[in-house]
Parts: structure tokens; sequence; C-alpha cells
């Protein structure tokens, strides 16, 4: 029962892929200080699969195609800025999951503070208001009126007919 267990599974695994060849090219490279420069910039350009994870965790065909690149633009002697420009000419801005500091991206960094600031203000203004006079406080909600003339006709017409 186990053997038979065991064969399907491993059947299961090679018919999805789970046991397929590496892409060629996506050894490390043999220099750690090499390699750990490919895995920090990997760590700032978007898979364009998965979107919100980098192309150093991504598992997609295509993260590992793009973390090959940079294998090869590192290997060939780019500096991190030459290849950063390189993926951001290919794919946009959008590429890096860190949006720059400059022009209409400064609301990203900015916007939380601004509005971080302006709530405390708000907070702060309305804990420093000071309350309403005891006079203006004690007004009672129903005064009759001086007169039955001064009443409004419509009110003196429901009155009459509330006294009847």
């Amino acid at each position: 029962m186990t053997a038979a267990l065991l064969s399907l599974a491993l059947a299961a695994g090679l018919v999805t892929g789970q046991f397929a060849p590496q892409q060629a090219g996506s050894d490390p490279l043999a220099d750690p200080v090499l390699e750990a420069r490919v895995q920090k910039l990997g760590k700032e350009l978007r898979c364009a699969v998965c979107q919100g994870v980098s192309i150093a965790d991504s598992p997609a065909s295509m993260a590992r195609a793009q973390l090959d690149t940079v294998r090869e633009l590192v290997a060939e002697g780019k500096s991190d800025e030459e290849i950063i420009t390189y993926f951001v000419e290919r794919y946009g801005e959008w590429v890096l999951l860190e949006p720059t500091k400059e022009g209409f991206n400064w609301l990203v960094w900015a916007g939380p503070l601004l509005l971080l600031v302006g709530g405390l203000l708000i907070i702060l203004k309305q804990v420093k208001r000071e309350p309403a006079p005891a006079s203006a406080q004690a007004t009672p909600a129903a005064t009759p009126p001086a007169s039955a003339e001064a009443e409004d006709p419509y009110l003196q017409a429901i009155r009459r007919e509330l006294d009847q």
C-alpha cells in the first residue's frame, strides 16, 4: 500500500512539473559577494507576474529570467544604478518596489505624514475648543410665547384643533 501511494505521489509530481529541471543560467554566481549583490538588487525589483513580490522572492519563471538578467549584468561589471536603469527603461518605473523620491511620487512618501499631522491638528482644535457659556446652555427648551397674537397662525390652528 505504501509503495503504491509513493508511486502515485511521484507520478503526480512528474505530471505537474514538480521535478522539472532548473532553467539554464539560473546558477548562482561563484563569488558570494556578487551573488549577495544580485539578491539585493532582486529585492528592489518587482515581479511582473506576482506584482507585489520581488524577483528574488518570486517563484515565477519570468522572475527567474529577470534575476538571471541581473546576474548577467552584475557579471559584466555594471553598477547597481545601471542595472536599475536597465529595468526601468524596459518595464517602466513600476518595476521598482520602492518609488523614487521625486516629482509626483513625493505624495506617496509625504501623504501619510501630512494626513497624520492634519488629523492631530483637528483633534487638538476640538480638544482646546472652549465650552459654551453657562447662560447659553441654561435656556429652557419650551418657553411659551408672550401672547397668543405673536404666535404663528398655523400653530394657533393646531392648538384649537387639539383643544376640541
